[in-house]
């Protein structure tokens, strides 16, 4: 019989590496769950003696007759080959459950995902984490506090965590990167594929800064709506806490919170107006024992003195912390910034034209353009779509 490419590729994985293969296989595998693919794998003194057993032997690792034939008839070993080519080819790598690099709060948890797809440093996922989420369609409010707490707390050498979607993730993720410091985000798709499309910059960002990107499906899964509530037990798992700034009453962000007081991990919740209707999820998270977050010293104070401490150890002297950083130095303003940085707030857009009409008596409109083009340049502000203005926080 002619040796195929597969067969090849076998013979060359040493005993490691068949183990993996094993997870990875039965991940493959249709209608197994991480819990029954754990259990089964569990009761084998080798995950690489999934590859010998007869059909009675697998059926007796109690798996449904139709996983079992899809095993026995070698086509979950040629389907994990060929994901793992796939992989090595994008310059991803894999994590099974029983690497000594799998995250260890990860394995904790009820049903942790048998195998991990990565792209980036593999070595930030057993790094101390925050978890920070919402909703998708922010204020400007917002999207100032998430990015301004998850800057602060990685400036401080807490790694934050999110979902890289629309809003409050990538405003945590683009926080982070303004601190010059990784971030780990979880996707819901395969890594191979970036959703939204228009976060290409930010994933590029990610990767480039020593972040990781991770996801519990193969290459290639498009943005199914279910992979995203299951992703979010991983966000909370990898994580010491998960932090909710803003969302709605039936948002998403209420499972990651629900896995969270389930995963025993620390809640935390940035209050908000209660005439917004994305303040009803943090508002109502406190009022049951999440702790209110107002700056990053919230977090950081609630935080066990020994992760403190280790924390503290890894700031490196350059730190944003240091009075010298680039977004906690104050440079001082012209006259003309000054009155249009006073005349904006943090928590309420200003469109142009009203900016215009409330300084028409103090500036003219040349002066009030290139003031919010210096403003913008410095971070003090941001502009929204539709020439809204907003002071940083």
């Amino acid at each position: 019989m002619a040796t195929t490419p597969q067969d090849a590729l076998a013979a060359t994985l040493p005993q490691p590496e068949e183990d993996r293969l094993a997870w990875l296989a039965l991940t493959l595998t249709p209608g197994l769950g991480p819990k029954r693919i754990r259990d089964a794998l569990g009761s084998l003194d080798a995950p690489s003696r999934l590859f010998t057993l007869s059909l009675t032997e697998l059926e007796a690792l109690r798996l449904p007759a139709h996983s079992a034939q899809f095993l026995f008839d070698g086509q979950a070993r040629r389907a994990a080959e060929e994901e793992w080519a796939r992989v090595a080819a994008f310059g991803g790598s894999l994590l099974t459950c029983d690497c000594a690099q799998y995250p260890e709060r990860l394995r904790e948890i009820y049903d942790p995902p048998p195998v991990l797809w990565l792209r980036g440093d593999a070595s930030q996922l057993s790094r101390f984490s925050l978890a920070v989420v919402g909703t998708r369609h922010p204020s400007a409010y917002g999207s100032g506090i998430a990015e301004r707490i998850s800057r602060d707390l990685a400036a401080r050498n807490l790694l934050i965590v999110s979902g890289m979607a629309r809003g409050i993730d990538s405003c945590a993720h683009r926080g982070a990167l303004q601190a010059h410091r990784p971030t780990l985000t979880v996707w819901g798709t395969g890594i191979d594929v970036v959703y939204p499309k228009e976060n290409h910059k930010l994933a590029d960002e990610i990767l480039s800064l020593g972040g990781t990107i991770v996801s519990e499906v193969p290459m290639g899964t498009f943005p199914a709506p279910q992979n995203f509530p299951r992703r979010n037990r991983i966000l909370s798992g990898l994580s010491i806490g998960v932090l909710v700034v803003e969302a709605a009453e039936n948002s998403g962000t209420r499972i990651t919170a629900r896995c969270a007081a389930d995963q025993n991990r620390d809640l935390y919740a940035v209050p908000g107006n209660v005439t917004n209707r994305n303040a009803w999820t943090p508002n109502t998270l406190i009022k049951q024992g999440a702790k209110l977050v107002a700056s990053w010293e919230d977090v950081w104070e609630d935080l066990p003195s020994q992760i403190r401490l280790e924390l503290e150890a890894g700031i490196p002297e350059d730190s944003a912390t240091a009075e010298n950083s680039p977004f906690l130095s104050s440079e001082p303003l012209r006259p003309e910034e000054a009155i249009v940085l006073a005349a904006l707030h943090a928590d309420e857009p200003l469109q142009i034209d009203e900016l215009l009409d409330a300084l028409e008596t103090q500036l003219t409109s040349s002066e009030v353009f290139t003031a919010l083009f210096e403003l913008e340049l410095a971070g003090r502000i941001r502009c929204f779509p539709g020439k809204n203005y907003v002071r940083t926080i």
